[in-house]
């Protein structure tokens, strides 16, 4: 994708009405453009090659292929791939193992048009699509009944000793749930200084975004959960 394409967008649901709907919301986005339609896990996985999508709205409970084992298989594969888990509930354990999965966030389905087009946005530029707070939530209510992920190692060793102190308070300030403007206030710092610091730290840590710093900050317990 370049600065001048469209954002290419795979719409994967088992239900026509539902990928209908999202198609219209997005067609209508002369910056949007909807590349394919999966009705299941295994035509996503088929489809996240074959179309080649910047972004993928996937859902989570489908027939043949559920949307958690179907991201897995597509971040194993593409580990760059954005995914943003389609759920019914705010606070849904499916999303949560979407997360666990490799996706990049998650958007309820009757999520207002702006909404969606915003989170699409978010995801293809790197973002995260669901705030740090709703992450965090998340996190105390299923972290301790699901398994770590399988990427933590369980050595004794400061899994932080990479980063400076300052970049460890932007990791501990990120798992708190706090926006980057509300980071830049705490410290002191401007947005864009902010969001140099959290760039760091992403790259230092080989995560994909800051709702997998969150996880990773809850998995080391860096965070009381």
């Amino acid at each position: 994708m370049t600065d001048h394409s469209p954002i290419r967008v795979l719409i994967v649901d088992d239900q026509s009405l539902v990928r209908l709907g999202f198609r219209m919301v997005l067609d209508a986005e002369a910056d949007l453009t909807v590349v394919g339609e999966a009705f299941d896990g295994v035509e996503a996985v088929r489809l996240a090659v074959d179309a080649r999508p910047d972004v993928i709205l996937m859902d989570v409970r489908m027939p043949n292929l559920d949307g958690i084992a179907a991201t897995q298989r597509i971040v194993a594969a593409n580990p760059d791939a954005r995914i943003i888990i389609l759920t019914t509930f705010d606070l849904d354990e499916y999303a949560f193992g979407g997360l666990r999965a490799g996706a990049s966030g998650f958007l309820l389905k009757d999520a207002r048009p702006a909404e969606l087009t915003s989170a699409i946005r978010a995801v293809a530029a790197g973002d995260a699509a669901v705030s740090g707070r709703i992450t965090r939530s998340m996190l105390e209510m299923f972290a301790g009944r699901l398994p770590a992920a399988e990427s933590v190692g369980t050595a004794a060793a400061d899994p932080t000793a990479a980063l400076t102190p300052r970049e460890r308070e932007m990791l501990l300030a990120i798992a708190a749930g706090l926006s980057n403007g509300e980071i830049g206030e705490k410290f002191y710092l401007t947005e864009s200084t902010v969001k140099t610091h959290v760039g760091r730290v992403l790259a230092k840590l080989h995560l994909r975004d800051r709702v997998h710093a969150v996880i990773f900050a809850y998995d080391n317990g860096l965070v009381d959960r």
